[in-house]
């Protein structure tokens, strides 16, 4: 994709995107359902994590390992847990500041489109020194009512930003993220943490396996 393509603005997903919280948001996982006496593995939850609603990751997970405990006990905890985790280790993406720095002085739009709450996306780009970026322009699925992979986050994202969606990229690290974007028909970037990481082999997603590498495209 060159500049002929015409995007004016970049819908980014938040957590394993913009921030480095996949590992930790796991490790809460872990740390939440040992309470209950179910041991799991950092690798296997990482296997497992497609992204999605919590409350469906928290449901899955219970079912995987035969734990029988409500979604409204378990998700506060873990909410409480990532925050703690995220308090005292969470930083940004590698090569993000530089990537958003350059996005904004080329007049390019930006905003975020998160399956969290904007309470819990507020938080973590506060942490990260990245909320400057993006004040205002937070849009979460509570707000839609609808979560990835339905693409109804990102219809909302690009109306509230004044945006045609043809003129919008989308750049997440999930599976369940990246078929939000083609259920939406936009232009979709796909970032690989990890070389294990499942590929999406589709015309309108491009993989990328460093931030920065967006610049390339747009």
């Amino acid at each position: 994709m060159d500049r002929e393509c015409n995007i004016r603005c970049v819908i980014f997903d938040c957590d394993g995107t913009l921030v480095d919280s996949e590992k930790l948001c796991n490790q809460a996982l872990v740390t939440v359902f040992a309470r209950f006496g179910v041991t799991l593995s950092l690798d296997d939850c990482l296997r497992h994590f497609q992204g999605g609603k919590m409350a469906d990751i928290l449901a899955d997970t219970c079912e995987r390992v035969g734990l029988l405990i409500s979604i409204d006990i378990l998700e506060p905890l873990y909410r409480q847990e990532c925050e703690r985790l995220f308090k005292q280790g969470l930083n940004p993406v590698q090569g993000v500041p530089e990537l958003l720095e350059m996005l904004a002085a080329n007049d390019y739009e930006m905003c975020i489109a998160s399956n969290a709450p904007v309470s819990k996306i507020e938080h973590t780009l506060r942490l990260t020194g990245l909320l400057p970026y993006f004040e205002g322009k937070l849009f979460s699925a509570f707000e839609a009512n609808s979560w990835k992979p339905e693409p109804d986050i990102l219809h909302f994202a690009a109306m509230n930003m004044g945006v045609p969606l043809k003129q919008c990229a989308f750049v997440d690290d999930t599976v369940k993220g990246v078929q939000a974007g083609i259920n939406a028909e936009i232009c979709t970037f796909h970032f690989l943490t990890t070389p294990e990481s499942v590929r999406v082999d589709h015309p309108n997603v491009t993989t990328l396996t460093r931030m920065p590498q967006l610049l390339e495209y747009i």
